[in-house]
C-alpha cells in the first residue's frame, strides 16, 4: 500500500511470482511455450532493466555479445536472478512510480505468475481478491479492442463488474466470453484452455474465436 492507501497490485504480483519462482525452482514448466521458469524470470529482468538485450541479439553486429549478456543474466544462481526480478526496474527508471508500475506491470506480473503457477502439475486456482479483479477488469476494458482486434469474430466479454464489447460481429458471427476478469485476462492473452471462461455462441465462431491470434502482439 502507498501512503495514499492505493493498492499497488503490481508489488503484489511480482512479489508473489517471486515467492512461486523460489518455491518450484529454475526448471519448472511455464505456459510460455518452450520457456522454464528460469527462462520466464530472465525475461522479466530483460524486459525491466535490459530493453536493449530484447533486440539486441538479433542485430547483426552486436547479435552475440547481447546473447552472452543474456545467458548471463539466465545462468546466475537462481536466488539473485529471482532477486533480480524482486527489486523491479532500476532506481530511476519511471517505471518505478506508483501509477506507471501499475499501469505497466499489474498485468503483466499477474499473467505470468498465473503462466507458472497452472502449468505445475495439480494446480490450484488461487482466490484473487475483489480489490484486484477489479482492477484487472479496468485493465482489460482498456486494452480489449485491441486485444480482440485479429479475431475473425465478434467478442463480448462479461464479467461482474461489467460487460465490453470487445469486437464488433462479423460474417461469422460474435461470441460472448464469460468469466471473472482474471480468467478473462488469461483467455484474452491466448491461455484460453487454461482460463476458467465460458463461451455462448455458434461451434464454428466459438472455434474461430479461439484459432484467432489475440493479445496485444
Amino acid at each position: 500500500m502507498t501512503s495514499s492507501s492505493t493498492p499497488r497490485f503490481a508489488q503484489v504480483e511480482r512479489g508473489a511470482l517471486c515467492d512461486t519462482f523460489l518455491s518450484v525452482g529454475p526448471d519448472a514448466p511455464t505456459l510460455c511455450e518452450g520457456w522454464t521458469t528460469a527462462d520466464l524470470a530472465t525475461h522479466l529482468v530483460v524486459r525491466d532493466g535490459r530493453p536493449d538485450l530484447i533486440v539486441g541479439p538479433m542485430l547483426p553486429v552486436i547479435g552475440g555479445v547481447a546473447k552472452g549478456q543474456v545467458r548471463a543474466i539466465k545462468h546466475q544462481p537462481w536466488p539473485d536472478l529471482v532477486e533480480a526480478v524482486r527489486s523491479g526496474p532500476p532506481r530511476l527508471s519511471p517505471v518505478r512510480i506508483g501509477k506507471v508500475d501499475e499501469l505497466v506491470n499489474h498485468v503483466e506480473y499477474f499473467i505470468h505468475h498465473e503462466d507458472v503457477l497452472r502449468a505445475q502439475p495439480g494446480a490450484l486456482r488461487r482466490e484473487i481478491p475483489d480489490a484486484e479483479q477489479r482492477a484487472l477488469w479496468r485493465a482489460l476494458a482498456r486494452m480489449a479492442k485491441l486485444m480482440f482486434r485479429k479475431s475473425a469474430v465478434g467478442a463480448v466479454l462479461i464479467a461482474p463488474q461489467g460487460r465490453v464489447v470487445a469486437k464488433a460481429p462479423t460474417d461469422l458471427g460474435s461470441v460472448d466470453i464469460a468469466g471473472r476478469p482474471g480468467e478473462l485476462l488469461l483467455a484474452a492473452y491466448g491461455r484460453h484452455a487454461q482460463a476458467d471462461v465460458t463461451t455462448t455462441g455458434g461451434d464454428q465462431a466459438v472455434a474461430a474465436l479461439w484459432s484467432s491470434k489475440l493479445g496485444l502482439a
